[in-house]
């Protein structure tokens, strides 16, 4: 199943689908497991600077999966060089393993993305990807790491 805008938003408004599993740990524990950058982005709904992230430009085959919990979320074959500065997707892995919240902060009215396992702050999802979906969930690299797929050969 593809989701659109249309699937975004109803999420956002009337609740996320049911995550397989949850991970919940106290601020103290994800103080110990995660490097004070990856915790204020993921745990504080931080912004990395644009174009600063490692995962900007990698295109190694493989799934994103969260930092925090290890939650695959994007797979690589969907990722996409919006000119944002932030890795881009056009899709989540599964449809349950993205958490969506209406963000109004700044004057602007965004869709906030989470990690649907841990709640985790990933970035934002925006209208106005490529096509068939349209979708550009804009992430931050530091909420992400690659688990590169083996190579036979």
């Amino acid at each position: 199943m593809m989701l659109t805008w249309k699937d975004v938003i109803h999420f956002s408004v009337n609740g996320n689908p049911k995550p397989d599993r949850r991970v919940e740990k106290t601020e103290q524990e994800w103080k110990e497991i995660l490097t004070s950058e990856q915790f204020r982005v993921t745990r504080k709904k931080g912004t990395e600077a644009p174009h600063s992230g490692a995962l900007c430009t990698v295109h190694d085959a493989g799934k994103y999966e969260c930092i925090c919990c290890g939650t695959s979320l994007f797979d690589s074959t969907i990722k996409f060089e919006s000119g944002t500065g932030w890795p881009s997707f056009t899709q989540p892995i599964k449809e349950n393993a993205i958490k969506y919240h209406k963000d109004t902060s700044y004057g602007m009215i965004r869709v906030e993305v989470m990690c649907n396992t841990c709640d985790a702050h990933l970035g934002h999802v925006f209208p106005d990807g490529p096509e068939p979906s349209g979708l550009r969930y804009c992430i931050n690299s530091e909420s992400m790491q690659l688990e590169k797929e083996e190579t036979h050969g």
